[in-house]
């Protein structure tokens, strides 16, 4: 009895497209929020622009981690379309199927992922 997961190509596809579709719209939802805060005395106090500022530069660094996201799925559907994909960008063997269920976007097996951040 063979109890090795099978990789469902289409499905992770699938779920890639579906994550890149939601955080595109969430960076389209959320653009105004990445604005400069306007410093109009006349309209908000000392803390509300405080308030706004740090809301303005939380908003920047989520837009940062959706830039990178969307990035790490580009790569995997580039991976998928070139047949790549599910094999480990450092050794080259496959990657557990349960792995990239956790975690469609990995590029790297657990052995060699766990080794990379050791060198960090």
């Amino acid at each position: 009895m063979n109890d090795k997961p099978v990789l469902d190509i289409e499905g992770l596809k699938a779920r890639l497209l579906a994550h890149r579709d939601e955080l595109l719209q969430e960076a389209a939802d959320t653009a105004g929020e990445r604005e400069t805060v306007e410093l109009d005395q006349a309209r908000v106090g000392r803390l509300s622009r405080m308030d706004a500022m740090q809301a303005q530069a939380m908003s920047v660094e989520l837009q940062r981690r959706r830039e990178l996201e969307l990035r790490r799925i580009a790569d995997a559907l580039k991976r998928i379309a070139e047949g790549d994909y599910g094999y480990c960008l450092t050794c080259g063997e496959a990657i557990d199927p349960r792995r990239l269920e956790i975690e469609p976007t990995s590029p790297q097996c657990i052995r060699c992922a766990s080794r990379s951040e050791l060198d960090r």
